[in-house]
């Protein structure tokens, strides 16, 4: 998803009695009597009480008790009760807690060698080899049956042929791919369990507030084992996504708005409290010249459910509608833009918005590979063309460049143009996954209204599941 040191210090200001000679007189001490204390008296009476209060003081702190045994258990706990309220040490322990369970990601995918036959990377015999084609990171959040399970970025392992994991201490180890989502840009990876010992707690995301101190860990540029602070700028904010990477928004994405530094390699990392618990997934950030300050991460209340489910299925269930679609807005300016000798307004669809197909038949593949498509490949496609016979006043929708599945059995059809789904508008492929995936399950009915040939029609069907490919 390309879109995409302060000082803490605390003082201990201890109370004084402060004696003043007002007008000059003369301050006495003591009882009332005729007669006055001397000087000699005064300083002998105060060294006595100095030296008393001292070494009750340090009776107190190591436990000392005259005539008795020492008591050691009162030291550490003065020690933790200034240590703990003092912010500054609350970032170190709060990172301290967490580093021993963030890891590196190191996608590997293949490659020509050519010529290169001395390549560590090479195959035996086949002339290709594997090579480093990204670098992220990730976070160990649970221990089961000899495996460590991590969480990451789906972008992190896209199109991946091998993944490995770096761990904190150097060690490399290979991450099986345990399930992945491209809606909600989650994985979940496990390696060999051996030798590790910490795991990330997690954090109430959603009781995050405005101005609250947070933390990223990660592999920024590579730089593996990193810290970068901030604050949360926004704990709620909607941003538009291109799941396809072409440009086209067919997503919506609710995030934290950070300002701590997520660069590349940070994606996957955690963002933590100051203490020292699990609250997002650092995921993008504004890739703009003179942006600066602007990071997103994924909430772990929205992530854990997504996480749960790739855990127990390798994938995300979601109701499947079986049409890959264009938005209708889009090919009428394209169309507009051609007719005054523009682009040719079917050749810049064929590659345009077909790359962003509607994610309800499973994020149908295109030319750019982010999809798991359960037909042909989005270049297959055809764009819509001929006169698509609409009234005078509907200018929004999506058209269907391909019907399977559900969709298929329930008789729609190539360039008919959908208008609602349950009497909701349905304006963008966005619309239409936000209410499929947000409304409506597995196994329910839904009504379709669309137009075919200048007139408006409606058909009724059930929603399926999408089958692995």
């Amino acid at each position: 998803m390309s879109l995409f040191d302060d000082d803490f210090y605390s003082t201990r200001v201890s109370r004084r009695t402060r004696f003043e000679n007002r007008a000059g007189k003369q301050v006495s001490f003591g009882r009332k009597s005729g007669r006055g204390w001397t000087s000699t008296r005064i300083a002998l009476t105060s060294s006595v009480a100095s030296s008393l209060a001292a070494m009750l003081v340090f009776g107190l702190i190591t436990g000392f008790h005259p005539g008795g045994s020492q008591t050691t258990a009162a030291s550490p706990a003065i020690h933790t009760s200034v240590q703990s309220g003092d912010p500054l040490e609350k970032t170190i322990s709060a990172a301290a807690k967490v580093r021993p369970a963030v890891v590196s990601i190191i996608n590997e995918q293949a490659v020509s060698t050519g010529t290169d036959a001395g390549s560590d990377s090479a195959k035996a015999g086949d002339g290709s080899g594997l090579q480093e084609a990204a670098l992220g990171s990730g976070f160990i959040f649970e221990k089961v049956k000899g495996k460590a399970l991590i969480i990451t970025n789906n972008h992190v392992i896209a199109d991946a042929v091998a993944v490995k994991a770096v761990l904190s201490n150097g060690e490399t180890r290979d991450a099986k791919i345990i399930g992945s989502d491209a809606i909600t840009d989650l994985a979940v990876l496990e390696i060999d369990d051996k030798g590790i010992d910490t795991v990330v707690s997690f954090g109430e995301s959603d009781n995050l507030r405005a101005g609250q101190w947070v933390m990223a860990i990660g592999n920024p540029l590579g730089l593996s084992d990193s810290l970068s602070m901030g604050i949360v700028s926004k704990t709620k904010r909607i941003i538009p996504v291109s799941l396809s990477q072409d440009g086209v928004y067919d997503w919506e994405q609710e995030v934290i708005q950070i300002d701590a530094s997520i660069n590349q390699g940070n994606s996957g990392g955690p963002l933590i409290d100051l203490d020292g618990n699990v609250v997002g997934i650092n995921s993008m950030k504004v890739a703009e010249y003179g942006v600066e300050g602007v990071g997103f991460a994924i909430p772990s209340h929205i992530a854990m459910p997504i996480i749960q489910s790739l855990l127990e299925y390798g994938k995300v269930k979601r109701p499947y509608l079986g049409v890959y679609t264009m938005d209708l807005d889009q090919y009428l300016a394209q169309q507009a833009a051609g007719a005054k000798g523009g682009t040719n307004p079917s050749g810049d669809a064929a590659t345009g918005d077909k790359g962003s197909t509607d994610g309800t038949t499973g994020d149908k593949s295109d030319s750019s590979g982010s999809g798991d498509g359960t037909a042909a490949s989005g270049d297959d496609l055809v764009p819509p063309h001929g006169d698509l016979k609409l009234p005078d006043d509907v200018h929004q929708g999506v058209i269907v460049l391909q019907a399977t599945g559900p969709a298929d059995e329930a008789g729609l059809k190539f360039n008919d143009i959908i208008v609602k789904l349950d009497k909701q508008p349905i304006s963008s492929t966005m619309d239409l996954r936000k209410y499929l995936y947000g409304k409506k399950q597995i196994g329910d009915d839904i009504e379709v209204t669309f137009y075919r040939d200048g007139k408006k029609e409606t058909t009724s069907f059930t929603l399926g599941e999408k089958k692995d490919d």
